[in-house]
C-alpha cells in the first residue's frame, strides 16, 4: 500500500468518526460534504474526470507534482468499487479503491492531499492538522445556497488555532467545497486557500463512458 493511499485510509477512519469526536456536534457541513449515494446511477466501467490544480510558494515542486488529472471509474463487484486515479502527462498513479456505496471518494482525495500539502510545507504534524480538520467538519460551517440549487460549504480549521503563528501562512487556511444534485458525483469544486501561500483546486471537468 503505498504513501496516498495509506493516508486516504487512515483519513477515511479520523473523518468517519467525526460526528461522534466533538462536542458540541454540529454535523451540517460534514452530512453535505460526505453525502451517501452521490455515485448511485452510475455503471460500469463510467468515468469522472477532475483536475487538479496546485500551487505552492514554499514547496513550489510539490505543486508541480501534484498538478495532473484525476479519473474515477466505477468498477464492477458486490459491493461496487470506485477507483481512483491519479494522472500527469504519461505516468499514471492508483490512488486507491472504495466502497461506491458510501459516496464519491474524491472529497476524501482532497481532504488528505490538503492535509499532507500542508505539512510538508509548513513542518507541522499530519496527525495535528488532521484533527484540526476533523473538528471543523463538526462546527458550524458557513453554509449558502444559491437559486440554482448549488451549495457551498466554507470552513477555516484553523481559526483562534494557538499555533497559527508557526503554521506560515496556512492559519488562514480556507477550504471552500460546492455541491449540486446536477452535477454527477455531486462535487462541482473543491478548494483550499491559505492568501499567498497555497492554492489547490479540484474541479469536475465531465464524464466519460
Amino acid at each position: 500500500m503505498n504513501k496516498v493511499i495509506s493516508a486516504l485510509a487512515a483519513g477515511l477512519m479520523a473523518l468517519g468518526s467525526a460526528a461522534q469526536a466533538a462536542d458540541p456536534v454540529d454535523t451540517a457541513a460534514y452530512d453535505l460534504l460526505f453525502k451517501q449515494g452521490t455515485l448511485d446511477g452510475f455503471e460500469k466501467g463510467d468515468v469522472l474526470d477532475y483536475r487538479r490544480e496546485v500551487s505552492n510558494t514554499l514547496v513550489p515542486a510539490a505543486a508541480a507534482r501534484d498538478t495532473g488529472e484525476i479519473e474515477l471509474t466505477l468498477e464492477g463487484g458486490t459491493p461496487p468499487v470506485a477507483r481512483l486515479e491519479f494522472r500527469q502527462d504519461e505516468k499514471h498513479r492508483s490512488l486507491g479503491n472504495f466502497p461506491a456505496s458510501v459516496g464519491n471518494p474524491v472529497i476524501m482525495y482532497f481532504v488528505e492531499t490538503v492535509v499532507r500539502d500542508m505539512a510538508e510545507s509548513a513542518g507541522g504534524s499530519p496527525f495535528y492538522i488532521r484533527n484540526r480538520v476533523k473538528e471543523a467538519l463538526v462546527r458550524p460551517a458557513d453554509i449558502t445556497e444559491a437559486e440554482d440549487g448549488t451549495v457551498t460549504v466554507v470552513m477555516h480549521p484553523f481559526e483562534d488555532d494557538p499555533n497559527v503563528a508557526r503554521m506560515q501562512g496556512f492559519g488562514d487556511l480556507a477550504l471552500t467545497v460546492e455541491m449540486s444534485t446536477e452535477v454527477p458525483g455531486w462535487y462541482s469544486s473543491l478548494s483550499a486557500e491559505a492568501g499567498e501561500v497555497y492554492r489547490s483546486t479540484v474541479v469536475f471537468e465531465g464524464v466519460a463512458e
